[in-house]
């Protein structure tokens, strides 16, 4: 969800921009200015001394533009930690039996997830996704299954081979997987 929020507001804030930018350009440029523009030729100014002085003396002005200010400041530190927040743990740690301990690459884990995967009987390609935390790491399991694979069979092989090898390799006490199956298509061939 946060992904399509993130193109919808990066979608409306760089049309807002270009709109107003474009026409602060055209118009710099001499062309007419549009019917809802504020002012009135190229030479004119967007903010003259009577609009920038008008508030100033009010006792709501400065705590507003500051509190309006601060809010802006707030999401946009929200946006920018949302969007590069880590969804996928870097390492995952290893418990070596020798009191020092090691870390295995998430990537290297999810590469040989998806190898061992990939040679299951039944199974076309594997595609594995690591999550969670460092400590308790969850993975996603994307297999495209032959037309003649069964299900079943297919997912307790996975069980059984190649998370059961991951989880003890690692050291883990879980690791929790969601899988999904997905079937090979393949095109009709045609016989003469």
């Amino acid at each position: 969800m946060l992904k399509g929020v993130n193109r919808v507001l990066l979608g409306m804030a760089g049309l807002v921009l270009a709109v107003l930018g474009g026409s602060v350009l055209a118009i710099g440029l001499g062309a007419p200015a549009p019917s809802w523009w504020p002012h009135d030729g190229r030479h004119d100014v967007l903010l003259d001394d009577a609009e920038r002085t008008r508030w100033r003396d009010e006792g709501w002005w400065w705590p507003a533009v500051v509190a309006v200010l601060a809010v802006l400041v707030l999401l946009s530190l929200w946006w920018l930690l949302a969007v590069v927040r880590r969804r996928r743990p870097a390492e995952v740690p290893l418990d070596t039996g020798d009191g020092e301990g090691a870390s295995l690459r998430g990537r290297a884990l999810e590469q040989a997830l998806a190898e061992e995967a990939s040679r299951l009987d039944g199974v076309d390609r594997a595609h594995v996704l690591l999550t969670g935390r460092r400590s308790t790491p969850r993975t996603r399991v994307l297999l495209h299954l032959r037309p003649h694979a069964d299900p079943r069979t297919t997912l307790r092989a996975l069980a059984e081979g190649p998370l059961a090898h991951a989880r003890d390799s690692a050291g883990l006490p879980a690791l929790p997987t969601e899988t999904r199956l997905h079937a090979v298509r393949h095109r009709p061939e045609r016989v003469t």
